[in-house]
């Protein structure tokens, strides 16, 4: 039996060739894994992803979130005819983060036919959980 969401399996070097030139490269933002129902990103952290505090800004992990979820929920539609946008991000900073990388794992929750809800866990390289967010995105017509 098939569980897999995709409606096009993304292949990483596919989606990691995407981010080219795009804020995504700017952050060093990679795809990692493509499992069957979800997508997982990892961004290492440096000088340009920290507040004047040292550490990970907000807006990183907003940028990381709503990135990975975004891709995810274009897979998740004919690319032929539909386009998935962010409508609404929330994201919870649950533990700061100085140093090494962050994994984003993204996770659909509800896949509609105009409409589509996604949760993100992002967590340090020793695997705690350090935001957890959610993704609402409208299915719109690609013309």
């Amino acid at each position: 039996m098939n569980t897999s969401i995709w409606v096009q399996r993304p292949l990483l070097q596919d989606l990691n060739a995407a981010t080219k030139n795009t804020l995504m490269d700017h952050l060093g933002i990679t795809y990692i894994d493509v499992g069957d129902s979800s997508l997982t990103a990892r961004m290492t952290i440096h000088n340009t992803h920290r507040q004047p505090m040292g550490i990970m800004h907000g807006g990183a992990t907003a940028a990381l979130a709503e990135s990975v979820d975004s891709t995810a929920a274009n897979y998740c539609v004919d690319q032929g005819s539909k386009i998935c946008v962010g409508v609404e991000l929330n994201i919870n900073h649950l533990k700061a983060v100085k140093e090494g990388h962050v994994d984003a794992i993204a996770l659909p929750l509800h896949l509609g036919k105009s409409t589509q809800v996604w949760e993100i866990k992002i967590s340090n390289n020793k695997g705690a959980l350090v935001s957890a967010g959610r993704l609402t995105l409208s299915v719109i017509n690609k013309n």
